[in-house]
């Protein structure tokens, strides 16, 4: 947080207390802060802990248990799944970059409106709002392609860090192995069974000579 953020003290009976407006405030009025985009700070009036994300937390719990949550129970068990993870610091990083996009996009469009219709314009609040109303889905089209593009590309990524791994492993020789051996059919034994008969037909040959020459 910024030198100049608001700074907010949490005392033990778990009040909140706004030092720039010397008052005691709500997670409701935390919450406004957030949507007005206004730096702020939490911390343990006792112990001076920074608590913002724990007061964040908060403020999303109590707008999940409300009628229209964000996160489904599918997606936040994926979520879990990530703590402990060898992923997790780069999964957070993703999600924080492409919530970052996305707001920058939004924010560019809402210029881009103001900027041909005016602010204060009727024609301009009537034409955003029939923009939200086809922003939905035009943007879960585009989010659906890029998703479609990240598996594309991380199955082209798992496909070459398997081709490597199989080049880097070819060059060593393992003990008692030779890629081009085969074992001969028969049990292993043609080759002594193939001399013992040569042997044997030798020898009856000589045999037979002898007994022509008596």
């Amino acid at each position: 947080m910024a030198d100049q953020a608001r700074l907010i003290k949490k005392y033990p009976n778990r009040r909140l207390y706004d030092t720039r407006t010397s008052s005691y405030i709500t997670l409701a009025d935390v919450k406004e802060l957030v949507l007005s985009r206004e730096e702020f700070q939490v911390v343990d009036a006792k112990t001076g802990e920074d608590l913002t994300r724990s007061i964040l937390l908060q403020i999303i719990l109590e707008e999940e248990a409300g009628g229209a949550p964000m996160f489904t129970s599918d997606l936040l068990a994926h979520m879990i799944r990530f703590y402990g993870n060898a992923t997790q610091g780069m999964m957070g990083k993703y999600l924080e970059n492409n919530i970052k996009a996305f707001t920058e996009m939004q924010a560019k469009l809402q210029e881009q409106s103001k900027a041909i219709y005016g602010e204060n314009s009727t024609i301009s609040h009537d034409l955003w709002a029939q923009f939200l109303n086809f922003q939905g889905p035009a943007l879960q089209s585009v989010m659906g392609t890029y998703v479609d593009q990240s598996k594309k590309m991380f199955s082209q990524m798992q496909e070459q860090i398997e081709n490597q791994t199989r080049n880097m492993f070819t060059g060593f020789q393992f003990p008692n192995y030779s890629p081009g051996a085969r074992e001969p059919q028969g049990g292993g034994t043609s080759s002594s069974s193939g001399q013992a008969t040569e042997k044997g037909d030798t020898a009856s040959t000589t045999k037979a000579g002898r007994s022509n020459q008596k």
